[in-house]
């Protein structure tokens, strides 16, 4: 059996009982099922099940060329996108990088930022400072062009790279991925000549890391995409078996038996800061894919153990309608001891020779028997170590139960209709043409 993320229900059997959560598998298969014989609810989004297969030797090549290419005499990469467009290589990146990566006096690979997931005057002005003390270059991630958020970005880091490298420069130092054949940013591409790499179409955002949307940005700051894919195509391989066993059947089982019974909240448990962005990219994906119809837990994440030092009293003994699920790495990459101390005037001797994993792992347990105490269900996964073979198997896990999950909830995961709205109400409020009549209504109401 692939063991590359473990699952453990153990500390939520005393608030679901066995027969139940029997059932409650029996609709997780039946699911998988739906999911994958492509023909449930948008059925014409489910490219990403089959990308760890699809993502050939040849397209990683490709991916690989172009990230030398781009990375060659620079300093510093912009990725520019939102949502789905930037969570998932930003939580790769976060996830296999030195905490202080940024601070090393010495780097083989460019440091990626990145901009327009918010529309900041004091973040994109900030920066342009930044870009204006270093060699830099983009990549530019929209399928249509036309989000207001990365499209205010990339005309502020296009003007930028245009000015200090002139026109000829600046388009070799820009990478657009977005349509293979419409919409205004595959018009500015071809009439610039950039580089491109295409979004699939039927790869929805939220599940596009393993496409050049994650993949190129990943590859620029010195990651082996290939143990990413291969750790994703081990996991597709595991999660498509239609048992009892299947891990993405069992946490879609899981969450669903405890959502069924008033738990409406699932907190997204890691005790590595370097998991942050993991829980970023989980919160998209599970609330823009579940989050609709008034259905759907509400996906919230902390970061132990710093957050027990101000989640952890309501954690413990707040409004029971809510569950972990604690993401943990087996093995740690550095090692690291605790010294003795001859005066012990903060009188942790006892700790000393022990290595600070131990001591993260012991929270790790103590939190989760005195939670459970607490009246709060866990769920646990666990991976061997994080690295990208571990990580690609972890995100794609997510992927699939999601899937699942949400067509157990009875929603379309894979739409978004919600999000517009915000969009129609800010246009609106900008004066955008077309829009002058909900501009006036909206004005009246603020």
């Amino acid at each position: 059996m692939n063991t590359t993320v473990k699952i453990d229900l153990r500390a939520a059997a005393s608030f679901v009982d066995a027969a139940s959560l029997t059932l409650w598998h029996e609709k997780a298969v039946n699911a998988l099922v739906e999911l994958e014989s492509r023909k449930g609810a948008g059925n014409d989004f489910l490219g990403w099940i089959n990308l760890p297969d699809t993502c050939t030797d040849a397209v990683r090549h490709e991916l690989k060329t172009a990230a030398g290419k781009l990375s060659q005499g620079v300093d510093l990469v912009v990725v520019i996108g939102i949502g789905g467009s930037y969570l998932g290589a930003k939580a790769v990146v976060e996830a296999l990088s030195h905490s202080f990566t940024a601070l090393l006096p010495q780097r083989k690979h460019p440091l990626v930022l990145f901009a327009g997931q918010n529309i900041s005057e004091d973040y994109h002005a900030e920066l342009l400072e930044v870009l204006n003390t270093h060699s830099a270059a983009c990549i530019v991630i929209s399928k249509s062009g036309t989000t207001t958020e990365p499209a205010i970005a990339f005309r502020l880091i296009k003007q930028h790279l245009e000015e200090k490298y002139g026109k000829a420069g600046a388009k070799n130092r820009i990478v657009a991925i977005t349509d293979k054949a419409r919409g205004a940013l595959r018009t500015l591409a071809e009439q610039e000549g950039y580089a491109t790499f295409v979004i699939p179409d039927d790869v929805g955002g939220r599940f596009s890391v393993f496409t050049p949307v994650g993949l190129l940005p990943i590859a620029v700051a010195g990651f082996d995409i290939d143990a990413l894919i291969e750790g994703a195509a081990g996991m597709a391989a595991h999660t498509a078996a239609k048992t009892h066993d299947n891990p993405a059947v069992q946490y879609a089982a899981a969450r669903n038996a405890l959502y069924a019974q008033g738990r409406k909240i699932e907190v997204l448990v890691n005790y590595t800061p370097k998991l942050h962005y993991v829980t970023e990219w989980w919160k998209q994906l599970y609330g823009e894919s579940e989050g609709k119809a008034h259905k759907g837990l509400f996906p919230v994440g902390v970061d132990f153990t710093s957050d027990l030092h101000s989640m952890g009293q309501y954690l413990q003994e707040g409004e029971r309608h809510l569950f972990e699920t604690v993401v943990s790495v087996a093995q740690e990459k550095q090692t690291l001891a605790i010294p003795h101390d001859a005066q012990n005037l903060d009188q942790l001797n006892f700790l000393a020779g022990k290595r600070l994993c131990e001591c993260n792992r012991m929270a790790e347990l103590g939190t989760l028997l005195a939670h459970v105490d607490g009246g709060v269900p866990n769920l646990r996964l666990e991976i061997p170590a994080l690295d990208e073979y571990h990580l690609g198997a972890l995100l794609y896990f997510f992927e699939k139960a999601c899937g699942v999950s949400g067509y157990m909830l009875g929603v379309n995961p894979f739409d978004q209709p919600g999000v517009e709205a915000y969009k129609k109400n800010m246009f609106a409020l900008l004066n955008k043409p077309g829009f002058e009549a909900q501009g006036e209504a909206l004005r009246k109401r603020i």
